[in-house]
This record gives structure tokens, sequence and C-alpha cells, in this order.
């Protein structure tokens, strides 16, 4: 016997991916916003604040940013203006921040 297809064989109906909030990591440096980035997502070189070496494009990372503005208490997550100060940095010189101070 075949098989029936679903609503009159169309297909269902193509939803838009959820985001996830960043996650918000404390440190005694303050609170920083952390994106993992994978190496397909990567198309530029960029400068790791931590080890000053280059993060060439296809080479998974992370960007950070303050969680909070840092100029204002009025807007806690204005993270718009908390953007500008956004860096990228290797997963292992992230990590190791704390003990390079």
């Amino acid at each position: 016997m075949p098989r029936r297809s679903s609503r009159n064989g169309s297909r269902p109906a193509r939803r838009d991916p959820v985001r996830r909030p960043d996650p918000v990591e404390e440190g005694g440096d303050g609170d920083w916003v952390v994106r993992s980035v994978t190496g397909s997502a990567t198309g530029k070189t960029y400068r790791c604040p931590g080890c000053d070496q280059e993060i060439r494009p296809g080479t998974p990372h992370l960007v950070t940013w303050p969680a909070y503005a840092r100029d204002s208490d009025l807007e806690p997550w204005d993270t718009d203006s908390a953007a500008d100060w956004r860096r990228h940095w290797h997963t292992a010189c992230w990590r190791a921040r704390d003990r390079r101070r």
C-alpha cells in the first residue's frame, strides 16, 4: 500500500531557527558575553589580544564583549555600546586570560 503524504503532499512549514541568548561569563575582569564561532563561519583574519597572534580564516575561536555598558549604569543590558569592545580570542587564550595578568 502506498504511503500517504501529509497535508496534500506539501512539506511542513519551515521554521526560523530560534536564537539562544549568548552565555555570560563572570570573571575577575568583569562579566563578558562569550560567543563561540565555528571555523566555517569565519572569513577574516583577526588578532588575538591574549597572545597577539593571528586567528586565521577557518579557525574556530571565541568572540567576547562586556555584558554591561561601561559608561552607564542606567542600561545594564545595553550590549550595542558594549559591542564596540568586541574582541576575537583563541579559545585557549580566553581561558588563560586571568593567569596572564
